[in-house]
C-alpha cells in the first residue's frame, strides 16, 4: 500500500490535508512537532484525535526545543506579545523562522525510513497569515532539494492540497469529508477557550462565517 507522511499540527488545515491523503488511498504516517509553541499541549491533544480519525498506522511526536532558544517569534518567545488587533499585513511576528523547512526536512527522514512516496502539508497561500514558508513556489523548491539529498530510490512528492484554497473553502471541504473540526485547534495563545482575536482565530472565524456555518469549538 502506498504510504504518505502527513504533517499534522492539530489545526483545521492540516487535519483536512491528512483526510485528503486518506481519501486518496494512502496509508497515513502521522507526524507532529512540539516546538515550544504557546499552545503546545492543546495542539498535541488535537493531533492525536486527528491522527486517529484518519486511521494513522504510525504516529510520531517529535520535540524540537531549539525553536524556543532561537526565539524571534511570538509563538515561541513569551516576551513577544501575540497580536490581537487584526490580521497583520506582511510577515507577522507569529512567523517562526524557517519552521516549515525544518519540518519538511524531518518529515523527509521519516518518509525515507518508511519508504513513503508522498508528504502532505496543509499550507495555504492565498488566505493565510503571510508566512513565506507557506508559498507553493518555496515548497516545490524544497521537494527538489529533498529528492537530491536522499537515496536514488527515494522519490518524494510534496502534496499541498489546500495551497490555493480560501478558509471558507477549507471549512466546506472539511465538512464534506467529515473532518472532526471540533477536535482541531487554531488559537495561538490559549489552551482552554480560543481567544477569538489572534490572527489564526480571526482567519478561522472568518472562514466559518463566509461558509455560513458555526465553528464547533468554544471561544471566550
Amino acid at each position: 500500500m502506498k504510504k504518505a507522511v502527513c504533517i499534522i499540527s492539530g489545526g483545521m488545515d492540516s487535519a483536512l490535508s491528512a483526510k485528503i491523503a486518506e481519501e486518496e488511498g494512502y496509508e497515513i504516517i502521522a507526524l507532529h512537532f512540539n516546538y515550544g509553541q504557546r499552545t503546545e499541549q492543546k495542539e498535541l491533544e488535537a493531533f492525536r484525535k486527528v491522527a486517529k480519525s484518519v486511521n494513522a498506522t504510525e504516529s510520531y511526536e517529535i520535540d524540537l526545543p531549539f525553536f524556543e532558544q532561537i526565539g524571534a517569534s511570538a509563538l515561541t518567545d513569551k516576551s513577544i506579545d501575540v497580536p490581537t488587533d487584526g490580521v497583520e499585513e506582511g510577515v507577522p511576528v507569529t512567523y517562526v523562522p524557517f519552521r516549515n523547512g525544518i519540518f519538511l526536512s524531518i518529515a523527509s527522514a521519516v518518509a525515507e525510513k518508511h519508504q513513503a512516496i508522498a508528504l502532505f502539508i496543509g499550507v495555504v497561500e492565498e488566505d493565510s497569515s503571510g508566512y513565506p514558508d507557506c508559498r507553493e513556489s518555496y515548497i516545490m523548491q524544497m521537494q527538489k532539494a529533498i529528492n537530491l539529498g536522499t537515496k536514488d530510490e527515494t522519490v518524494l512528492t510534496i502534496k499541498m492540497p489546500l495551497v490555493a484554497l480560501k478558509k471558507s473553502e477549507i471549512v466546506k471541504k472539511s465538512l464534506d469529508l467529515n473532518v472532526p473540526l471540533e477536535a482541531t485547534w487554531s488559537c495561538y495563545q490559549s489552551e482552554t477557550l480560543a481567544c477569538g482575536v489572534c490572527d489564526s482565530c480571526r482567519l478561522r472565524l472568518r472562514g466559518f462565517e463566509q461558509a455560513g456555518v458555526k465553528d464547533p469549538i468554544a471561544y471566550r
